[in-house]
């Protein structure tokens, strides 16, 4: 399972749910789209594994040493490019996941929840712990080896799942 988050804005630990510390326990992939805001809460993160995330615009230096603006994961054959989001239009986005060659952009920085379908679809798991309006959320992928899709929801970080969305490949 992937699990996707952004947003934590922590200063000391990573504001998770017992719950959600035992989804992090399982995750075979944990990505976070910034603004994880310091050094002791990408630290807290990382004793769940190692984490596949980027910077944020609210972000330390030293965290900002750590991992970079962006990436790209690969998982279970689905190319994932990871950008927090604050530098990007919704073009310049685009333009990032077709140059990346992307199946799937998660991103951050609204806090708001939401999966956008297109040609390349993005992903945006919200802020389990700083939701700013929005609900609090995180965002989980499993593959689907019948189907060769990923199918993935958003919930809150109690469990509930408040919207269900499914992932292609592209094959490009």
């Amino acid at each position: 399972m992937l699990v996707a988050l952004s947003d934590t804005h922590g200063r000391e630990d990573a504001h998770l749910t017992s719950r959600l510390e035992e989804v992090l326990r399982t995750a075979d992939t944990i990505v976070h789209a910034g603004d994880f805001m310091t050094a002791d809460v990408l630290d807290a993160f990382e004793t769940y594994g190692p984490i596949e995330g980027v910077s944020g615009n609210n972000d330390t230096p030293v965290v900002c040493d750590r991992v970079s603006t962006d990436r790209i994961v690969e998982w279970e054959g689905l190319r994932i490019a990871v950008v927090h989001g604050h530098e990007h239009t919704d073009t310049a986005l685009s333009m990032f996941a077709r140059q990346s060659n992307a199946d799937l952009v998660i991103v951050g920085h609204s806090h708001a929840p939401e999966f956008r379908p297109g040609i390349v679809p993005v992903l945006n798991p919200g802020s389990h712990a700083d939701p700013r309006w929005n609900r609090p959320a995180y965002a989980e992928l499993e593959w689907d080896d019948e189907e060769s899709v990923a199918r993935g929801r958003l919930l809150e970080p109690s469990g509930t799942v408040f919207e269900r969305f499914v992932v292609e490949p592209r094959g490009v």
